[in-house]
């Protein structure tokens, strides 16, 4: 079978290939005391959400190829080799050695049930019986937030190094997918096995919410709650191996709080070869938020240097966009509201052509007003209306529920293959 090669090199190139995760019973296993932990601010109504992402879903049906993660993790698991690995690893992270056996007797189809949706706590000791868990192997509530565990960065994939424990399985996994799967089996990056390993980056996190793939020459990455600046120090080592002639690093600086800041990817995003999605309190406005931009040149980096702006430092790499504005313009509060609920973060089909929460509405008249035609997710998919008819488009999907988990259509797709773009 031919390896599938991936190739992300923008963020708004036709998109020919993303992964997915549609959510299912480990979203709704939690309690109000425990959501937190398992970084929710509230608990999901998942009948409400499968509705929603429904939407997402099928929409992507309709323009690319969708892999989802359960099937792909199953025919991974349909290798004996590629099995004990990944399970051995993973009772190692969590310290569930007494699982070892009975999930190496699962079959595929159920063991992938099992690491996604949790592992029963079996209460066959005192300690056990006595213990306020629920689950030995707790359920991957944020995994269909499959953006995060893994990134697609050129031609390779970034295994992601999660700032929470709560979601480190999330990368095993997908690291045992595009390393093992008979169909993908591409060049993966572990930030554990760079650059002199895990004690060369001691407290290096990233998290693929926070880069963004400008171009073939220029990332953009957070730094905040969920990266680190050890997590930027390792991606740019990475880099810097390649020895790929000219490479530049914008670092944004994020809030710590609220927790709608978790991403760069919730404050600013693509839209088109000249436009993007900001949220202006932070991209636009003088803030103590640094914005540094790291040149790196044949292996060396060549340049450390503040910027004014994000969109400053694009510019400065040849790359103009215009802004257009979360929450519209001229009510703080509003743009307040919008951003908390996703809306700046857009996920781009092809140049010009994105899928946004249709909840956000003050978000979608500025997009209107700037030449963007707002249709409904539900006309694309009963064939309605044609995504092709139109030059810039934003496909509105329902956000009632899947918004208060806190990330958008960008934060639910993984996109594995776009076509380049010609700037």
């Amino acid at each position: 079978m031919p390896k599938y090669n991936v190739n992300v090199t923008s963020e708004i190139g036709e998109l020919e290939g993303v992964i997915l995760h549609s959510p299912g019973s480990e979203v709704e296993n939690m309690t109000p005391e425990n959501a937190e932990r398992a970084l929710y601010s509230d608990i999901l109504n998942l009948s409400v959400a499968s509705k929603e992402y429904y939407e997402l879903k099928e929409v992507l049906n309709k323009v690319t190829k969708t892999y989802e993660i359960k099937q792909l993790l199953t025919e991974t698991l349909s290798n004996d080799i590629s099995k004990e690995a990944l399970i051995r690893n993973v009772c190692q992270q969590e310290g569930a050695y007494e699982e070892l056996d009975l999930l190496l007797n699962m079959p595929p189809a159920l063991l992938a049930k099992q690491l996604i949706e949790g592992v029963v706590l079996n209460r066959d000791n005192l300690t056990k019986f006595l213990s306020n868990e629920r689950y030995s192997m707790r359920p991957l509530h944020n995994f269909l937030f499959t953006r995060d565990s893994a990134m697609t960065i050129w031609n390779e994939v970034l295994i992601g190094k999660m700032a929470s424990k709560v979601r480190e399985r999330e990368s095993l996994i997908m690291e045992t997918i595009f390393r093992d799967h008979p169909f993908f089996g591409v060049p993966t990056i572990n930030p554990e096995r760079v650059a002199g390993g895990r004690n060369a980056f001691r407290n290096a996190t990233i998290e693929g919410g926070d880069v963004e793939i400008a171009s073939e020459n220029i990332i953009l990455i957070g730094s905040g709650a969920r990266t680190s600046t050890e997590g930027i120090d390792l991606l740019t080592e990475i880099i810097k191996e390649k020895k790929e002639g000219t490479k530049h690093l914008i670092v944004q600086e994020l809030p710590r709080k609220p927790e709608s800041f978790i991403h760069l990817d919730m404050t600013f995003t693509f839209l088109d070869t000249n436009a993007c999605m900001v949220y202006e309190p932070l991209i636009l406005k003088k803030t103590k938020y640094h914005t540094i931009k790291i040149t790196i040149d044949n292996g060396k980096v060549t340049s450390i240097r503040e910027e004014a702006s994000l969109l400053k430092a694009l510019e400065r790499c040849g790359m103009e966009l215009t802004p257009i504005n979360c929450g519209g313009h001229g009510d703080p509060w509003i743009m307040e509201r919008e951003q908390w609920h996703s809306g700046a973060n857009f996920f781009a089909i092809a140049p010009g052509k994105v899928i946004g929460y249709e909840r956000n509405e003050k978000t979608m008249e500025e997009m209107n007003r700037n030449g963007f035609e707002i249709i409904k997710a539900m006309d694309v998919i009963e064939n309605r209306v044609k995504i092709e008819d139109y030059q810039r488009v934003v496909i509105t999907i329902a956000g009632s529920e899947l918004a208060r988990g806190g990330g958008g259509a960008r934060c639910m797709t993984m996109p594995v293959k776009r076509k380049n773009v010609s700037w």
